[in-house]
């Protein structure tokens, strides 16, 4: 890891190797591959790492907690996972354009932003233990999701500023394979906690204290996150050029006049449209295999062991064969996924299949849409551009949460599946034909701000 400060994570270019030089040239290969991956994106890592265990701890019970426990109607908990989601779209912009804006020593306040961002939802842990109705736990999760909202694009503006544009799909998998740990351990933490705790679930008709315990450990957890940001990212990446100038949020939105951006958003918000939110799938699941309420919060682990295991090798993947083209093949796999939770197959191996499906999904999109993104947008309007992208997504899956919410109240969550697929299947093509031109270069030159 590297102290803060102004030392440069720019990664190098790998040397050109020689015919004849077999060792040397395997040589470079490696060091080629380390340098792929600065520091920062490493320590970024690192940070996401420990705060999704901590996140991930809350949301592997929650679904739980609100529909069994507290009663709560699917409609009323698409309408809450949907306002989670809206909260950290509304703020995305704002997150992505205060990072851009410069301080006064001209650099980007890309940390500076972040850091608020991981601060305010730690500090919407604690406040979990306080919140008793359907209500307040909505306002603490909106806090919740601000914050991941402000930090979200500053964080990933860092990485595509710190790494090589060869490399971006490989150091956006690398950072999305450890922030995907964190997602493998926070659902096993929290199935620990509730164990510990002692007592029955709520969801069996005992008392609070289990998932009362999950979120107390989850409140340090998120510290521990915080401090890592503060101690170990540097305040200024050698990517980041002096400036005076002060972007304005009007200058952020005309960024959709570049053709590739503009192309990528409105690919994100038709595919973010018929994206199943990750609980209705676990409840799915859950409910199709029958299993105990307390297993619950391990159903993430088959989504994150996928996640963690190709996020890497599909990244890089990503920067060979195209960025846009894996990231309209993850979304192919998403709906053979929801194929096989149709079907009439049945058991254990299926639910496993869907589980490993929904991990290489999103191995194959999240990161890898982050850094196809990065390659349209000017660095000193890194985070608006990522941002915009973000926003359109979320927005989109927020409106498919009340969507597929309303429908499982109406006619039942197997037919609720159906007709996301159906759409799903559309909307595929759609994409597709959105983004019939050639993948940009590996390594493109950073496009001109649009005037």
């Amino acid at each position: 890891m590297y102290v803060a400060d102004s030392r440069s994570s720019k990664a190098p270019v790998a040397p050109a190797t020689r015919p004849g030089r077999r060792e040397a040239a395997d040589g470079a290969t490696g060091r080629a591959a380390r340098a792929a991956v600065p520091g920062t994106v490493v320590v970024l890592g690192v940070v996401s790492l420990v705060t999704d265990v901590s996140s991930e701890m809350v949301s592997a019970v929650l679904p739980l907690y609100l529909l069994t426990g507290l009663g709560l109607s699917p409609l009323g908990f698409g309408l809450l996972d949907g306002i989670q989601n809206g909260f950290s779209a509304v703020v995305r912009l704002a997150g992505g354009h205060l990072a851009d804006r410069r301080g006064r020593d001209g650099a980007p306040r890309h940390k500076a932003v972040a850091a608020v961002g991981y601060g305010l939802s730690a500090l919407c842990k604690p406040l979990l233990l306080l919140a008793h109705t359907v209500p307040l736990i909505g306002a603490v999760l909106a806090a919740d999701r601000t914050g991941k909202g402000l930090r979200t694009a500053p964080r990933d503006a860092m990485i595509s500023l710190a790494t090589e544009p060869a490399h971006r799909g490989r150091a956006f998998g690398v950072h999305r394979a450890m922030d995907t740990a964190g997602a493998l351990l926070g659902p096993l933490t929290a199935f620990l906690v509730l164990r510990m705790a002692g007592g029955p679930l709520l969801a069996d008709g005992g008392q609070q204290q289990g998932y009362h315990a999950v979120f107390a450990v989850s409140a340090c957890v998120a510290v521990l996150g915080v401090l890592v940001l503060l101690l170990f990212v540097p305040n200024r990446l050698e990517a980041d050029e002096p400036s005076t100038s002060h972007p304005r949020l009007r200058d952020g939105l005309a960024l959709l006049r570049i053709p590739g951006l503009r192309r990528l958003t409105v690919c994100a918000v038709l595919l973010g449209l018929t994206t199943v939110s990750d609980s209705f799938l676990y409840l799915l699941v859950q409910r199709r295999l029958g299993l105990a309420t307390e297993y619950f919060p391990l159903l993430p682990l088959g989504t994150a062991g996928a996640f963690l295991l190709l996020a890497v090798p599909l990244g890089a993947l990503a920067d060979r064969i195209g960025r846009r083209r894996l990231f309209l093949a993850g979304h192919g796999v998403l709906l053979l996924a929801y194929g096989l939770l149709l079907s009439p197959l049945d058991g254990l191996p299926v639910v496993v299949c869907v589980l490993l499906l929904h991990g290489a999904f999103y191995a194959s999109t999240d990161g890898v849409l982050a850094a196809a993104a990065a390659d349209t947008v000017p660095a000193a309007q890194r985070g608006a551009g990522l941002a915009l992208v973000g926003t359109g997504q979320a927005l989109a899956r927020f409106a498919c949460s009340l969507a597929f919410g309303a429908l499982w109240s109406a006619v039942g969550g197997t037919t609720a599946l159906t007709w996301s697929a159906l759409a799903l299947a559309g909307c595929v093509t759609g994409a597709a034909l959105v983004l019939r031109e050639p993948d940009p270069a590996a390594t493109p030159s950073d496009p001109e701000v649009p005037k």
